[in-house]
């Protein structure tokens, strides 16, 4: 255990501890700091702008829970359970997790362009605009169809590892029963799958909740702040060179996502041991 505890001291705990330091400084240079204490931290638990972020990235990850788990859920249950044809299915669907996070938002500009993307253009006879960056609802639509087709892949391959470990005698007793689809997947399917579940929330609530690669080149949080989530919030005060307010970002919102995981985590414990996981 102690080589992986002090590399994960140096990645994680050292550079945490730093951010810690810097979000109490007023900074001009690394050499002019100036303590101010928790001035930064009240000033961003105060701002409008904080919470209307905060608001906007809690509604994306809504959303996106609400689209890819039972997306990914319907996926993994209509793959083939022949072994050839299910690793096959499985290598297609998992080929956008093989594109770099970075490439991802040029790929779906270049799709959409009106003028030479194939999306752009099939979607134009259906009144697709070339000026859809102007509309916050356009921008959204586009925002959360790449994160879907980037990610569903991640449900799938979760889902389908799950439901491959149920005992082919369920599946005959369920069909001597008479039971309906509806039935099997509640009663025998679903059971497996919570475990599994639990983790692909936490990831993709985690990977969308501070989501910045590859929703800011897409519109760089417009039209008009509608697309601002809290990652590209803090993208922008960093680029600004604001250190100590983006330090105090940083933290809150690594408070923000661990709290959110503690809460995963005893959520998995009381489904393992009903009497062990309480809050």
């Amino acid at each position: 255990m102690l080589p992986a505890i002090v590399v994960l001291g140096v990645v994680g705990l050292v550079p945490l501890v730093t951010v810690v330091n810097y979000s109490l400084f007023e900074i001009f240079t690394l050499e002019s700091r100036y303590w101010v204490a928790a001035e930064w931290y009240e000033a961003l638990v105060t701002a409008p702008r904080f919470w209307a972020s905060f608001g906007r990235s809690a509604l994306f990850s809504l959303l996106v829970l609400s689209l890819q788990i039972p997306l990914g859920i319907a996926l993994a249950l209509s793959i083939p359970r022949r072994r050839v044809w299910a690793g096959l299915t499985l290598a297609v669907l998992s080929l956008p997790l093989l594109v770099p996070w970075n490439m991802i938002p040029s790929l779906w500009l270049s799709l959409l362009s009106t003028d030479t993307g194939i999306l752009g253009q099939f979607l134009g006879h259906y009144g697709w605009t070339a000026a859809w960056k102007g509309s916050a609802t356009l921008t959204w639509i586009v925002i959360l169809a790449m994160d879907t087709w980037h990610w569903t892949s991640l449900v799938v391959i979760l889902s389908y590892s799950a439901l491959s470990t149920i005992p082919a005698p369920y599946y005959q007793a369920a069909a001597i029963d008479g039971a309906r689809a509806w039935q099997v997947f509640r009663h025998i399917q679903l059971p497996r799958l919570l475990h599994v579940l639990l983790m692909a929330v936490l990831l993709r609530f985690m990977d969308s909740f501070m989501i910045y690669t590859e929703a800011f080149p897409i519109n760089a949080g417009g039209p008009n702040e509608a697309s601002l989530f809290l990652a590209i919030d803090l993208g922008e005060e960093i680029k600004a060179f604001n250190y100590g307010p983006s330090a105090a970002r940083s933290v809150l919102y690594f408070l923000i996502v661990l709290t959110i995981a503690w809460l995963f985590v005893k959520a998995r414990a009381r489904l393992d041991d009903p009497q062990a996981g309480s809050l």
